[in-house]
């Protein structure tokens, strides 16, 4: 036996765990999902993370920024980037709270809420084209399966903090 096969046999590689296969193959979906949406969405001169802020006004009226920044799991100053590049382009409108001046809410405007509409038409083509061949019980059991791991990540995060 050699000194590297006394290594490798002494490491555990992440290529050796038998889950190793599944997480990467969740990853490169996502990666390559990511990329496809952007190139889907291209004509319409908005990239995926503008999509997740426009969808979540769309089904969220007068959200705070704080609250849209925890939905989306980015930081404030991901958001202080994003949300006046929608601004400028008149998609979104900011707007003090009643009750609480220190408190931002959002909401679409109509050109923001049109354009939405037609984005979540181009996600949705798109994801009813890539699944159209798979099971409904199989795509429920990978969304149970996501939706547990995001629950355990987010429990680890909180753990954490």
């Amino acid at each position: 036996m050699n000194k590297n096969q006394v290594t490798n046999e002494q490491h555990h590689f992440p290529w050796d765990h038998p889950r190793f296969r599944s997480w990467i193959a969740v990853a490169r979906a996502c990666q390559l999902m990511q990329q496809t949406m952007t190139r889907s969405l291209a004509h319409l001169d908005i990239k995926t993370p503008h999509l997740d802020i426009l969808i979540n006004l769309y089904r969220f009226d007068g959200i705070s920024q704080q609250e849209l920044a925890r939905k989306l799991l980015v930081g404030r100053s991901n958001m202080s980037m994003l949300l006046p590049q929608l601004e400028k382009r008149g998609l979104i409108e900011r707007r003090g709270d009643d009750k609480d001046k220190r408190i931002l809410r959002l909401s679409l405007t109509p050109t923001g809420r049109t354009l939405t509409e037609e984005a979540m038409e181009v996600q949705t083509g798109l994801i009813a084209k890539l699944m159209e061949d798979a099971p409904l019980e199989e795509c429920m059991v990978v969304a149970q399966s996501m939706e547990r791991l995001i629950a355990v990540l987010l429990k680890d995060e909180n753990d954490l903090a």
